[in-house]
C-alpha cells in the first residue's frame, strides 16, 4: 500500500549517529510502511552499502512516523524519520544521514558499545560496593564524615563510569562522520548534505548553546562535527556534485506524500506552493484531494500524474486507493494490478493491496485469487500484519475457518501481540492434521515464549 501506518532538540542531536500508506503502530515504534519511499531509501542507501562492503538484503531500512529530524540503528537495521526526510530539501542531506548511520553498521559500532556499557556497569557496581564497604565500616567505627566519604565513593565512580563512555561514544560518533565522508567519495557523491545536517543542528541550539555541557552528551556538538570534516569534505573532487533531477522529484514526491498524510491537507497545499517541481506539487494536492476532500475529484487529477509517467507504479497505487475511499472494488483491483506490473523490483505492499480490494469485490473468485495474490505478498514481505489480515478475511469468507484463525495469529504475532497470537494459534490447531505444515506453524505461535520486556 502507500504510505501506511530523543524528541526534544538535545535527542535529535544525538541521532544522526487501509488508506494509501499505511501505519503500523509496533509495540515500540510507530513503523510507517510505503513502497514508494522504501524503494527511494534503498536506492540512497544501496551503493553507500556496497561502499562498506555490507550485503544490500542483509540491512533493512525502517521508516517511523516522527516528525524529528533522526535516524539511528539498532540491529542490522537502519531507522529513519519521515521527519529527517521532509526536512531535507535534496536527497543529499538524507544519503549523507545513511553513509552516517552505515558506518555505525559496518564499524562494528554497536557491539564495541554493549562491551563499554558492561564496563561501565562493571565499574558502577564495583564502585558502589566499595563505597557501601566503606560506609558501614565507618558507621561501624562511628565516624561520620568517613560515612560521607563512601557514598561520595560509589557516586563519583558511577558518574566516572558515565563520562567514560560518552566519551568513547562521541569518538564513535566522529569515526562514523569521517567514514561516512569516505562512503559519500567512493560512490562519487558529495558529502555537502551531511554539513547541511551539522549546521540546521547548529542553528537550532544557538539560543541555547552557553547551556549545554559537551561532557554530558553522546554526540559531539554540532560545530565540533563541522570543524572535523569541512576540510577533508571540500578536498573530495564531488563537493559540489547536484542530485540529479529526477532524484531531486522523487525526493520531492516522497515530501508530499509524507506532509499530506501526516500534516494534513493545509501542509499539502503548503509544500505544493513551495516546491519547485509541478509533479510532486500536484502529488501533494492529489493525495490530499482524495484523503481530506472528494476521492471522484482526486480520480481526474491522479490520472493526469498517470497520463505524463505511464510506467509510473505509485501513482497507478495511489489510484487503486482513491478507488478504496471510493468504495468502487472493481477499479481498485484494475489499479493495483497495474501498479504490482510495474514495480519492477517486486513490492509485497502493493501485492498486499490488490489482494485487498479483490477481497473487497467479494465475489468467490475474486477471493480465490485473493489468496493466490496475499500468498505472494507475503513470500516477498513474510512480517506484514496487513497481509495476513486480509488473507483472513479472504480465508473467512470462503468458510475455511482454521485457515482464517491461524492468518489471524500471524496477523497478531508479527503485530507483537503474542498472547491473542496464542489463542487463535490453538484454534488453528484443532482445525488441521496434527504435523500438516499449517498445524506446526501454529504450534509455532502457540508455544512461542513471549520475550521478556527489559
Amino acid at each position: 500500500m502507500a504510505l501506511r501506518l530523543l524528541s526534544i532538540f538535545l535527542l535529535t542531536l544525538l541521532a544522526v549517529g487501509s488508506v494509501a500508506p499505511v501505519w503500523a503502530q509496533s509495540s515500540r515504534l510507530p513503523i510507517v510502511r510505503d513502497a514508494e519511499i522504501e524503494n527511494l531509501l534503498s536506492d540512497y542507501a544501496s551503493p553507500l552499502l556496497k561502499a562498506a562492503g555490507l550485503k544490500r538484503n542483509r540491512v533493512d531500512i525502517v521508516l517511523v512516523n516522527s516528525r524529528d529530524f533522526n535516524a539511528f540503528v539498532s540491529g542490522r537495521k537502519i531507522f529513519v524519520n519521515t521527519g529527517t526526510i521532509v526536512a531535507s530539501e535534496t536527497p543529499n542531506e538524507v544519503i549523507g544521514v545513511l553513509a552516517h548511520e552505515i558506518a555505525h553498521l559496518a564499524g562494528g559500532h554497536q557491539d564495541r558499545l554493549r562491551q563499554q556499557l558492561d564496563r561501565a556497569q562493571t565499574i558502577a557496581a564495583v564502585t558502589a560496593v566499595l563505597g557501601a564497604s566503606a560506609a558501614v565500616a565507618a558507621g561501624a567505627s562511628g565516624n561520620s564524615s568517613a560515612v560521607g566519604a563512601g557514598g561520595g565513593i560509589a557516586l563519583g565512580g558511577m558518574e566516572a563510569a558515565r563520562r567514560s563512555l560518552l566519551t568513547y561514544q562521541r569518538s564513535e560518533e566522529i569515526a562514523a562522520d569521517r567514514f561516512a565522508v569516505e562512503y559519500l567519495n567512493r560512490t562519487k557523491q558529495s558529502s555537502k548534505g551531511l554539513l547541511t545536517t551539522f549546521a540546521r543542528f547548529q542553528r537550532e541550539i544557538s539560543l541555547i548553546n552557553h547551556r549545554i555541557d559537551p561532557y554530558r552528551l553522546s554526540h559531539p556538538l554540532p560545530r565540533e562535527r563541522i570543524s572535523a570534516l569541512e576540510t577533508i569534505a571540500r578536498k573530495s573532487a564531488y563537493f559540489d556534485k547536484q542530485d540529479s533531477a529526477r532524484l531531486r522529484e522523487r525526493h520531492d514526491m516522497a515530501r508530499a506524500k509524507i506532509f499530506a498524510y501526516t500534516s494534513g491537507a493545509g501542509a499539502a497545499e503548503g509544500f505544493a506552493r513551495k516546491t519547485k517541481s509541478k509533479t510532486a506539487a500536484l502529488y501533494a494536492r492529489t493525495i490530499a484531494k482524495f484523503l481530506y476532500g472528494s476521492p471522484r475529484e482526486a480520480l481526474p487529477m491522479i490520472d493526469k500524474l498517470i497520463a505524463a509517467e505511464p510506467s509510473n507504479p505509485y501513482f497507478r497505487e495511489i489510484k487503486g486507493e482513491i478507488q478504496l475511499r471510493a468504495r468502487n472494488a472493481g477499479g481498485a483491483v484494475d489499479a493495483f494490478t497495474n501498479a504490482a506490473r510495474l514495480e519492477k523490483n517486486g513490492s509485497g505492499l502493493i501485492q498486499s493491496s490488490l489482494g485487498h480490494a479483490l477481497v473487497l469485490a467479494g465475489d468467490p473468485q475474486s477471493l480465490r485469487r485473493a489468496i493466490g495474490e496475499l500468498e505472494v505478498a507475503l513470500t516477498m514481505d513474510p512480517v506484514n500484519p496487513r497481509a495476513y489480515r486480509h488473507l483472513a478475511m479472504a480465508y473467512g469468507r470462503l468458510g475455511e475457518t482454521g485457515s482464517a484463525e491461524l492468518a489471524t495469529a500471524e496477523e497478531n504475532f508479527h503485530s507483537g501481540n503474542y498472547n491473542r497470537a496464542k489463542v487463535f494459534a490453538a484454534r488453528a490447531k484443532r482445525k488441521f492434521p496434527r504435523g500438516s505444515p499449517q498445524w506446526l506453524r501454529a504450534d509455532d505461535i502457540h508455544r512461542f515464549k513471549v520475550p521478556k520486556v527489559r
